[in-house]
C-alpha cells in the first residue's frame, strides 16, 4: 500500500507521472548552490555559543562501525563510548545513536538497554543496494525484529539513474513497511524510523539530488541520508544545502517533517559546526535536534571531545586520550 502524501497522491501512479513530477522541480543553481554554502561555511561560532554547538553537534552524532571486521567486542566498546563519550566527564551528552550492521544488532541492543541511544542499521544489500526485493525487505523485517529502532536502506541508484523512478519509490516503500515489528505496529504505523541513503556522490548532478530526496520523502522516508560512507565524495555542504531545501519545501507543501543525515567525511569540529550553521539558515531552527538532523561519522566524536575538553581546560588532550570510535 502507497504511503505517498495525501497532497501527491497521484504523483506515484506511474513511472511517466512520477517523472513528470520530479522533472517538473525546479533546477538548481549549481554555481549558486556552491557559493552559498561556502559562504555559510565561513561563519564563526565563538565562546558560549560554540561551547553550547559542540554539546549539540555531540548529541546528534550516529557513531558508526560498518567494516568486514567488526566484532560484538568492538560493538560492545562503540556502544559504552556512545553512552559516556567521555567517562571522565558526566557532563557530556551522550550521542543519538549508534550505526551497525544487522547481525550485530542485538548485540548493540543489549549493550544499550535503558540507555537513550538508538540501534540503527544498515540494511537493503548495503551499500550497493544491489539485490532483489524479497531480500532488501527481509533484512529490514530481521534488522527491526532484533530491535533496530532506525533502518538506514539504500536506493537502487541504477534504477533511479536509468530512469526507473517508480521501481525505486515503490521499493522505499516496501522497506517502509517492513520497518514495523509483526504485532508491534497498529496498521500505518510503524516502529522504526527509515532513513533512505541517496549515495549523492554517484547522482552526478544538484538537480538529481534535488530529485532523490523529493522521490524518498513522497515515499515515506523519515530521513533522507548523502551517503552510505562508501563512495568519495560522500557528505558536502552543497549537497546538505539542496536536500535540507528540499525537507524545508517538503515541509511547507505537505505539513510533513522528514529529517536530514549528512554522512562520511566529517571528521572535525569545525565541519559539523558548518552544518548546523547550515541547518539553522536553510531548514530553520526547528531541524536543530537530534530528531530531525544527525551526523553520520566514525571520527567525528573524538575530535569533538577534544575542542570540548580545550574549551573546558585551556588546554588540549592528546588523540590517545579517548577511544577510538
Amino acid at each position: 500500500m502507497s504511503t505517498t502524501t495525501a497532497p501527491f497522491a497521484e504523483v506515484a501512479s506511474s513511472n511517466a507521472a512520477l517523472r513528470a513530477f520530479l522533472h517538473g522541480l525546479p533546477g538548481v543553481d549549481r554555481v549558486g548552490a556552491d557559493a552559498r554554502a561556502a559562504m555559510l561555511g565561513t561563519r564563526s561560532i565563538k565562546t558560549t555559543a560554540k561551547a553550547q554547538a559542540i554539546d549539540l553537534a555531540i548529541s546528534m552524532v550516529d557513531l558508526t562501525t560498518l567494516e568486514g571486521a567488526d566484532t560484538p567486542g568492538k560493538v560492545r566498546a562503540m556502544c559504552a563510548k556512545a553512552v559516556h563519550p567521555d567517562p571522565t566527564d558526566p557532563s557530556v551528552p551522550r550521542v543519538a545513536a549508534v550505526c551497525v550492521y544487522p547481525d550485530l544488532v542485538a548485540t548493540a541492543v543489549r549493550a544499550l538497554d535503558g540507555s537513550g541511544v538508538k540501534v540503527a542499521s544498515v540494511a537493503t544489500a548495503f551499500p550497493s543496494g544491489r539485490s532483489s526485493l524479497d531480500v532488501k525487505v527481509t533484512d529490514t523485517a530481521l534488522a527491526v525484529a532484533a530491535g533496530a529502532a532506525e533502518i538506514d536502506m539504500v536506493i537502487d541508484r541504477g534504477a533511479f539513474l536509468s530512469g526507473d523512478y517508480l521501481k525505486v519509490f515503490e521499493e522505499i516503500v516496501a522497506v517502509k513497511a517492513a520497518c514495523g515489528r509483526a504485532g508491534g505496529a497498529q496498521e500505518g504505523e510503524h516502529s522504526a524510523h527509515l532513513k533512505v541513503i541517496l549515495e549523492t556522490g554517484e547522482l552526478a548532478t544538484y538537480d538529481n539530488v534535488r530529485r532523490a530526496s523529493w522521490l524518498a520523502m513522497l515515499a515515506g522516508a523519515d530521513f533522507i541520508k548523502t551517503s552510505t560512507g562508501k563512495v568519495q565524495p560522500a557528505a558536502t555542504l552543497p549537497v546538505t544545502l539542496i536536500m535540507l531545501e528540499a525537507v524545508r519545501d517538503f515541509r511547507l507543501r505537505t505539513g510533513r517533517v522528514v529529517g536530514v543525515k549528512p554522512a562520511g567525511g566529517i571528521r572535525t569540529t569545525k565541519d559539523a559546526i558548518k552544518y548546523l550553521v547550515l541547518v539553522n539558515e536553510t531548514a530553520g531552527a526547528d531541524w536543530l535536534t537530534a530528531d530531525l538532523f544527525r551526523l553520520g561519522a566514525s571520527t567525528l566524536l573524538n575530535d569533538l571531545l577534544m575542542q570540548r575538553q580545550k574549551m573546558d581546560t585551556g588546554r588540549y588532550a592528546g588523540p590517545d586520550y579517548f577511544t577510538l570510535d
